[in-house]
């Protein structure tokens, strides 16, 4: 989208699990929008500087970061290496995320607590790794990736959508707090959306799964990216507690 003025340009942003799929579209997006964004990868360097790499083309300053959104000090630390780099994060994505699928009944503890503490623990310690030098400046865009297992439910998913469900209720009251100091705090909800993350998805399942949608159709990453950078910007400067669902159709 071309602008004659960026309207994210100044603005410095973090983009967790940044490195393919939504997440990469959001950090790409962000850029186009104006932004300096700093691109999170759990383990891959090459995937995350090829998106840095990507992102610096865009004539936006980037670079990667890999950390293990699980480690409280590995997060802190990104955010202490981003403020000596290019300065204090505007802006927060939270979009890392891992699903460990099956039936509840049959479900180990341990893919239980892997999904929460990627998904929840890990949005979570970002957010505190960051939000206080937004509080500090009384500006600031936080925005979690959410998804309607959260809020619909799925089967086979309770794990992923007790981490999701969460997450959205943490967004809700994270922006009651945030208010005061300038910090807004909304979430995106993607439905099926064509990634890495869902092509182990069966066919079935996938057809059950667009069945209840109004557009019948998965949908692209750079679809959730354009909400996710709107939502940034001063043009949602009256928008926070948010779920915005960009899901063909399918939550109410």
């Amino acid at each position: 989208m071309p602008f004659a003025t960026p309207p994210l340009l100044g603005r410095i942003a973090f983009v967790t699990g940044s490195s393919r799929g939504i997440g990469r579209a959001i950090a790409v997006e962000l850029a186009r929008w104006g932004a300096d964004v700093v691109v999170h990868g759990q383990k891959n360097r090459d995937l995350a500087d090829a998106v840095a790499a990507e992102i610096r083309a865009l004539g936006r300053r980037s670079f990667a970061v890999l950390a293990d959104v699980r480690v409280k000090a590995e997060l802190e630390a990104a955010s202490d290496l981003v403020k000596a780099e290019l300065g204090q994060v505007d802006i927060l994505v939270n979009n890392v995320g891992t699903r460990k699928d099956g039936p509840f009944i049959l479900m180990g503890d341990e893919k239980w607590e892997e999904v929460m503490n990627v998904n929840l623990r890990g949005t979570v310690y970002a957010t505190k790794a960051f939000v206080r030098g937004m509080m500090a400046r009384k500006w600031g865009r936080i925005v979690n990736i959410v998804s309607p297992t959260g809020i619909i439910g799925m089967a086979g998913q309770t794990n992923y959508g007790a981490s999701k469900g969460a997450i959205i209720a943490l967004t809700k009251s994270l922006a009651r707090e945030m208010a005061p100091f300038g910090v807004l705090v909304n979430a995106v909800n993607p439905g099926l959306i064509h990634t890495e993350l869902t092509q182990d998805i069966a066919a079935e399942t996938r057809r059950e799964m667009l069945s209840p949608t109004i557009l019948k159709r998965e949908g692209e990453p750079e679809e959730v990216a354009g909400v996710v950078a709107f939502l940034c910007s001063d043009w949602a400067s009256y928008m926070s507690g948010q779920i915005i669902n960009v899901d063909g159709g399918l939550c109410p």
